[in-house]
């Protein structure tokens, strides 16, 4: 089963070099200027930024992310949806790399993914200190050149002026304790595509927000014309077909649609804070967010001179029903790290946990890479 994903996923990847673009219907966009006054009657575009910070009984309620939204409310439920689920899950990644020069990288990989937040707003807003931790994951890799099958434990932090280590790995050692490695925020990842900032998040409370204005996209992702179905991993490891035409921006259940399937989006673009990002690697970033939910479906990087040098564009679905708009996922998701012309597709299939107190303390702990046993979640 596994071969059948990753031959879609190489065959996706390759089709796409030259196609990766986001469908739109002509005339689409319109920027702040250019919406009609019921449009504008959902968008609140004249608070100074960060005024939450002002008003923490908005923080505590759903108002928050009730119209009319403003571009700060939607970074702060945006940044919730990152590669990675930040709830309680078992995470299935698959994914091949491919290189100009036509190179191949197989990713494939599972991860019980144990969240820690107090709260999905203040978390991004106040940060109460630094080095916080924000979750634990623990991670297998199933590649074939992988004979042991060993197991990682990740823990992610708080980030802040003085401590920009997102993410600390646990490996095991025979007979000593974990060799740990520390990654720190920007970092490029040492294989596929992307930095450490991509997979696990950002903090919202470190960029400025500014409303763009608004899109209609049909389309995220172009399917090869010869692919009319593909094979993934259903939530007990079975394999499950999917046809080509059954693919949807958002799910099966999104209720946000127009009469021909697509999504209106709204445009906004997230600045780094030098207070909070001094000598980011990137000046910008600019999110194509859903109406509803606010879940990014394209995503472009600027760098610090301001030339476009990544893309990242998705289909979501709505894998954990339980948390409302919070419960979307990423589960095709395609990157094009445009100096490098390194391109890599991903196929995620998310498994909702509620991880028990035994179980919390039993795998995700940095001393449980020593012992093999059945990954959490599959057993």
């Amino acid at each position: 089963m596994l071969l059948q994903v990753l031959f879609f996923a190489l065959n996706l990847t390759l089709s796409l070099s030259c196609h990766l673009h986001t469908h739109a219907f002509e005339g689409s966009q319109h920027t702040v200027q250019e919406l009609s006054f019921q449009e504008r009657k959902n968008l609140d575009i004249n608070i100074p930024p960060w005024h939450l910070l002002q008003k923490p009984h908005l923080l505590k309620g759903k108002v928050l992310f009730t119209a009319p939204s403003s571009a700060e409310r939607m970074g702060l439920r945006a940044m919730t949806f990152p590669h990675t689920p930040k709830w309680n899950c078992l995470l299935i990644d698959i994914g091949v790399t491919v290189t100009a020069d036509g190179f191949i990288e197989q990713q494939i990989g599972t991860s019980a993914i144990l969240s820690l937040p107090q709260s999905e707003v203040l978390d991004q807003l106040h940060a109460p200190q630094t080095g916080q931790e924000l979750f634990r994951w623990i991670s297998q890799s199933v590649n074939s050149y992988d004979p042991e099958d060993t197991a990682i434990v990740q823990i992610g932090y708080h980030t802040g002026k003085n401590h920009d280590v997102a993410l600390t790995t646990f490996f095991p050692r025979p007979h000593l304790p974990p060799l740990r490695s520390s990654t720190s925020r920007g970092e490029q990842l040492p294989r596929g595509i992307g930095t450490i900032d991509d997979v696990v998040g950002h903090n919202a409370g470190d960029f400025v927000w500014r409303m763009l204005g608004n899109d209609i996209l049909d389309r995220t992702i172009r399917f090869p014309a010869t692919q009319k179905q593909f094979v993934v991993p259903d939530a007990q490891g079975r394999p499950v077909t999917i046809p080509i035409q059954t693919v949807k921006l958002m799910g099966e259940d999104y209720p946000g649609y127009t009469a021909n399937g697509a999504v209106p989006c709204y445009v906004v673009e997230a600045a780094p804070r030098p207070e909070s990002l001094p000598n980011y690697y990137l000046s910008k970033l600019i999110y194509w967010l859903d109406r509803r939910a606010f879940f990014p479906l394209r995503i472009e990087q600027y760098d610090q001179t301001g030339k476009l040098t990544f893309i990242t564009v998705r289909t979501a679905s709505h894998a954990n029903p339980k948390l409302k708009e919070r419960g979307y996922a990423g589960f095709l998701e395609l990157s094009w790290d445009l100096p490098r012309d390194l391109m890599t597709v991903s196929i995620h299939t998310v498994i909702p946990k509620d991880w028990s107190e035994e179980e919390r303390q039993l795998f995700f702990h940095p001393e449980s890479v020593r012992w093999k046993w059945p990954f959490p979640g599959l057993a």
